[in-house]
């Protein structure tokens, strides 16, 4: 069994990173500027994790994302400009006390089960999807790259773009396997193209 590993962590509400997508960030409060400085100078890893709650110092949910800094914007006044590379998923074992000002956790990576690749059925059902969820909100794809991808970029690019709620994404990134982040993907996508026609809704 791995062992757990110290993780910096940046509990940022909204913002979702998945394996193998990109995040940009803007980097202001002073003690994230300082997270940014401290990776960079270690392993330039960063986990993405999502705040249960708006207390000061909020509850954490259990799954985050551990994204690698690539492109790094540093400015004049101490703001950073980075993007973000998921690198795995993190489950939270507990949290450290610590002196820096950006909390820290010891962390268990997480791969996606061994069904790494969806069934030929599964990858159309998943496109076809994709494609009417589109289409209904407007959206311009370049479907002859998208059918290029492999199941993962595929899987993890619509868990990262998609208008999804909060709630819904979490529930994308804690899905254990790629083959059930891609049923979670088409309910969801199924779920919010009727939420559209019906009116404002959410899923619980």
């Amino acid at each position: 069994m791995p062992s757990p590993q110290r993780i910096s962590i940046f509990p940022l509400a909204g913002a979702l990173l998945f394996p193998g997508m990109q995040l940009p960030l803007h980097i202001f409060e002073p003690r994230y500027r300082a997270l940014v400085r401290d990776a960079v100078a270690r392993d330039r890893r960063i986990g993405m994790i999502q705040p249960r709650d708006n207390q000061p110092v909020p509850s954490l949910y259990d799954i985050g994302c551990v994204g690698r800094i690539g492109e790094i914007e540093a400015m004049d006044d101490g703001r950073f400009n980075i993007v973000l590379t998921g690198i795995s998923r993190f489950r939270v074992v507990r949290e450290l006390q610590v002196s820096t000002p950006f909390r820290q956790v010891e962390g268990l990576m997480e791969q996606d089960s061994n069904d790494d690749v969806l069934a030929p059925a599964e990858r159309a059902s998943l496109e076809m999807e994709s494609r009417r969820f589109a289409e209904a909100n407007g959206y311009l794809v370049d479907w002859s790259a998208v059918v290029r991808l492999d199941d993962a970029s595929l899987v993890n690019g619509i868990a990262q773009v998609a208008p999804f709620d909060t709630a819904s994404k979490q529930a994308l990134l804690e899905a254990p396997s790629l083959r059930d982040r891609a049923e979670c993907a088409i309910q969801l996508m199924q779920f919010f193209g009727r939420a559209e026609d019906e009116g404002p809704s959410t899923l619980q």
